[in-house]
């Protein structure tokens, strides 16, 4: 289970492909190696409202929460943390030439006791 949620401040559509870094972080996730593909989640929530640091309307920014499940160490946890902190900073590289431009990201693991899932994807994708 890694997802990857990505809330941005909706002044960056004009300066910046979403959809392709959704595509970016979905192979950056999968090139560690640590997750299937069937259970691999980007998705991009555009924020209409913000109030970022002193407020000047050209500040944007970029926040990841990147969910995984329980049962991987900690350097792979780092491992998977450090491929999608660096899609995203390539993808996000001329956002950072202004000084108005803020990239975050947190990796949580998830309690398997406490998140139910049903995914029909992954038959379809292990056959292959």
């Amino acid at each position: 289970m890694p997802h990857c949620t990505l809330e941005y401040s909706a002044n960056l559509d004009a300066s910046t492909d979403i959809a392709e870094l959704c595509r970016d972080i979905s192979a950056a996730i999968l090139s560690t190696g640590l997750f299937e593909r069937g259970a691999v989640r980007v998705r991009a929530l555009r924020c209409e409202a913000w109030a970022v640091a002193d407020e000047l309307s050209e500040n944007a920014f970029l926040d990841m929460s990147f969910r995984i499940g329980e049962g991987r160490s900690a350097e792979d946890k780092r491992r998977a943390g450090e491929a999608v902190f660096a899609a995203a900073q390539k993808r996000l590289a001329p956002l950072f030439a202004t000084p108005h431009f803020a990239l975050s990201l947190e990796v949580r693991e998830i309690d398997a006791e406490l998140s139910w899932k049903r995914n029909a994807m992954h038959a379809r994708l292990r056959d292959k």
